[in-house]
């Protein structure tokens, strides 16, 4: 017995059953064949032939799969290996050798009835999930049909306010000029600085002193200036006026009536970007029904176009009162001359 030897071929074990569903499912099936075994629960009548196999059983070894409930064996099944020497022990049956290429044990005849309708049941104990209402589309702002016509809108007014910058919205950004001069080098035909007046957008009086010019005053110039000898008396040196004017102009839109001469008086340079000039803005000349390209006096734009006087009577001009219809007349064409500006930016 020593030498005996067992020649079993052990092969591979067949591959378990995957049983479907999740672990509630799992634990649902198990107890229920187990009450169905042991009979206490109830089995209903149905044809073999429509109770529905959820979960077939294996092929054995040698068979094919079923069709139709039937199980083909394979030719080569029908072939037995040839009985080895070594005693009528080697002929042992290899299920009975290897328990566990012994399928399970068919139930018994008529547990094809048992198996009821288990797929309703099954769905029965299944938890029940709600149904996720469809998700609505999200909900934006609602676009006003307006709303087509906004990029030309908002085109438009970028474009007006290019150039302008802050002159519409921030109106303490633009600023107007005016100054008197007086005569001074040879024979008085030097201008020089002697009263200068700044007035915000809305007319304000930002900045109004006289001026004392450098150079000795040869014409006072009074009946264009409005300047008398009295008023150098306390003047403030030029180049602290100067200082003090600069600094309120510095990067702000200065407007002005033929502002070159104004810069001129004070020494000074401002970038054409910021510069408006009402003596050269065609739009306000044809207003006031005048040639675009001409030159017109503030005296007679005003007039026209704000039907007010300045600049009248013997006591000379105030650069306080051009300066403040400056501003007014340049508020009239201020959208369409800031246009035009964006499309056409002055090169500095």
């Amino acid at each position: 017995m020593s030498t005996l030897l067992l020649n079993l071929d052990f092969g591979e074990p067949p591959p378990k059953k995957a049983l479907e569903g999740n672990a509630k499912h799992r634990k649902f099936v198990k107890k229920r064949r187990f009450l169905e075994r042991r009979g206490f629960l109830n089995k209903k009548n149905q044809h073999p032939s429509k109770v529905p196999k959820l979960h077939p059983e294996p092929p054995k070894k040698g068979e094919a799969p079923r069709v139709d409930g039937a199980r083909k064996v394979s030719p080569l099944a029908k072939k037995k290996p040839a009985a080895s020497s070594g005693g009528p022990e080697q002929s042992l049956d290899r299920k009975a050798a290897v328990p566990w290429l012994t399928p399970a044990a068919s139930q018994k005849a008529g547990s094809v009835v048992a198996k009821v309708d288990l797929l309703g049941e099954f769905q029965s104990a299944l938890p029940k999930t709600r149904s996720r209402p469809a998700r609505s589309q999200k909900k934006g702002p609602q676009k006003n049909p307006t709303q087509k016509n906004a990029p030309q809108n908002s085109t438009q007014s970028h474009l007006e306010n290019k150039c302008s910058g802050a002159s519409q919205k921030t109106p303490g950004k633009m600023v107007a000029i005016d100054c008197e001069m007086v005569g001074t080098g040879p024979k008085g035909h030097v201008s020089s600085l002697a009263r200068c007046s700044i007035v915000s957008y809305h007319g304000d009086v930002l900045y109004d002193e006289y001026v004392l010019p450098p150079c000795h005053i040869v014409d006072y110039r009074t009946r264009w200036s409005g300047i008398r000898k009295q008023h150098m008396v306390n003047a403030t040196p030029f180049k602290v006026a100067r200082s003090q004017i600069l600094k309120i102009l510095a990067g702000k839109i200065v407007v002005g009536h033929a502002i070159h001469n104004d810069f001129k008086a004070l020494q000074y340079s401002h970038p054409k970007s910021l510069t408006r000039d009402t003596s050269h803005i065609p739009p306000l000349n044809r207003k006031a029904e005048c040639p675009e390209n001409a030159t017109v006096s503030l005296k007679c734009l005003t007039k026209k176009l704000l039907n007010r006087d300045i600049q009248v009577g013997k006591s000379g001009h105030s650069s306080v009162e051009d300066a403040q219809a400056t501003m007014e007349l340049y508020k009239l064409v201020e959208v369409e001359w800031e246009q035009h500006l964006a499309q056409n930016p002055p090169k500095d």
